[in-house]
């Protein structure tokens, strides 16, 4: 049984377009433009059976929220219920100023603010004249912890709305898989992004990763007209827009696969069609894929519409071998290798596939992969933002997800990759800092916030 929870954060505010920082402040309203973005919310999620919906109390999101539950169709409209461990992040000395005014007042904060998030520090006066020490980003953990071990409980098997902000939102994905707060500005949330988040119903903070919570999707902009999210300003690396194949008769038959070059079948073919109607207006400066053909022909379809973007392959950027297990179905699996399969399903860091790789192996080389084509990019390319499509796998994306987040193999069934799926990968500050996932698995092109491509083998 699996919790379905829906995160979205609330539509653009006056403080947003004013630029200043709005935390715990609740001064900011809905502008025209936030109101318009929440109704398409509404209208995207408008055929989901919701049965709890959960706001901030801060009049920013409560309006997105109800301006939502207005377009969902009477039946699946759920009493909307307020709690305060949906708030912002509370920035008490910066709340209310412009962002350029504490660059330039409190260089040192802004500096941590942006590279260093967990550290730091805000000096607040307490009634008695004393003076404490606060670090705004630990206690949002602490306050996103707080209210998952509230909520899931009461809600299991069920489809629950968080309607919230953008920091606590990066919070409650980052406690539900294992970030910590030193990875808060490695996950971006859009003015009503959508996110989409599966609990298993045994999921506890305790143990992660022996039920982990699949991240079926975060940050989604289409249903805002916007088929991916926007570049922030001063941006000045690379972006990266990461695909996994199309279909292939092996996916849904739930096959494995693996190194076997098994082609494209008429629905991959139709979902890498989708793929590049969806991104036929994006700028492409380069493109990589895996050698292999379900990707090499994945990519193809979608540089269609880029004549003079040149297909380079890399060949670290191949599946997973699965060794003995490739070309056979999982009940084969289970019959020939006993308790190995639950093994891999459970606990794949843990498992040598028979003659073919571990995760190890994979997380080794796909990484050598993903340097070799960012250095590439570089090289070439210089600081200048560039777009660079690079389509892959589903074990070689995941790999490359949660190498990206610092996340180790043991992070596997975090990350789900649908079929035809893009993920938005941007370098902000350059491709020698860190990566902010801008959205994940995004198949919105495909009809349906929710990702309802093949659930096969890899």
């Amino acid at each position: 049984m699996t919790t379905r929870v829906i995160l979205v954060r609330h539509g653009q505010s006056s403080y947003n377009v004013e630029r200043r920082v709005q935390g715990h402040c609740d001064e900011s309203t809905l502008t025209e433009a936030g109101q318009k973005t929440a109704r398409q919310v509404g209208e995207a999620l408008r055929g989901l059976p919701f049965d709890a919906m959960y706001s901030s109390p801060l009049q920013r999101a409560k309006d997105t929220a109800e301006l939502i539950r207005a377009c969902l169709l009477a039946e699946h409209v759920p009493e909307l219920q307020f709690t305060d461990n949906l708030k912002e992040i509370n920035l008490v000395t910066w709340e209310g100023v412009l962002f350029s005014e504490v660059e330039a007042t409190d260089p040192e904060g802004f500096q941590a603010w942006q590279r260093r998030p967990h550290e730091l520090k805000m000096m607040v006066s307490n009634p008695d004249g004393t003076v404490t020490e606060y670090y705004p980003v630990p206690a949002l953990y602490e306050q996103a912890t707080q209210l998952w071990q509230d909520i899931l409980p009461r809600h299991i098997g069920q489809t629950i709305l968080l309607v919230a902000h953008s920091g606590i939102n990066r919070a409650l994905i980052g406690t539900a898989i294992g970030l910590t707060p030193a990875d808060y500005q490695n996950v971006h949330q859009s003015n009503c992004g959508i996110s989409v988040l599966n609990f298993p119903d045994d999921w506890s903070l305790a143990d992660r990763n022996r039920s982990p919570v699949q991240v079926e999707s975060t940050n989604q902009t289409a249903h805002l007209g916007k088929p991916l999210p926007e570049i922030r300003n001063h941006h000045r690396g690379p972006r990266f827009l990461l695909v996994r194949h199309g279909e292939t008769d092996w996916n849904r038959d739930k096959r494995f696969q693996g190194q076997i070059d098994v082609p494209l079948n008429d629905r991959g073919r139709e979902q890498s069609q989708l793929a590049a109607e969806f991104l036929q207006a994006i700028q492409m400066d380069f493109a990589f894929s895996s050698p292999m053909l379900r990707p090499k022909e994945t990519a193809e379809i979608i540089l269609q519409f880029h004549p003079g973007v040149r297909l380079e392959l890399e060949d670290n950027l191949q599946e997973i071998s699965h060794g003995h297990w490739e070309g056979k179905l999982e009940e084969e699996i289970r019959q020939e290798y006993p308790g190995i399969l639950e093994q891999w399903q459970e606990a794949p860091a843990t498992v040598q596939m028979p003659e073919g790789e571990n995760l190890q192996d994979v997380w080794q080389r796909a990484i050598v992969g993903w340097q070799t084509i960012l250095k590439s990019v570089w090289a070439r390319a210089g600081d200048r933002p560039v777009t660079v499509l690079v389509v892959a796998h589903d074990a070689v994306n995941k790999a490359l997800l949660c190498h990206l987040l610092n996340l180790g193999p043991e992070h596997f069934w975090n990350f789900k990759q649908g079929n035809g799926a893009v993920t938005v990968i941007d370098y902000p500050l350059g491709p020698e800092e860190r990566a902010v996932l801008q959205a994940v698995n995004i198949t919105s092109h495909q009809g349906s916030v929710l990702d309802r491509t093949a659930a096969g083998a890899l």
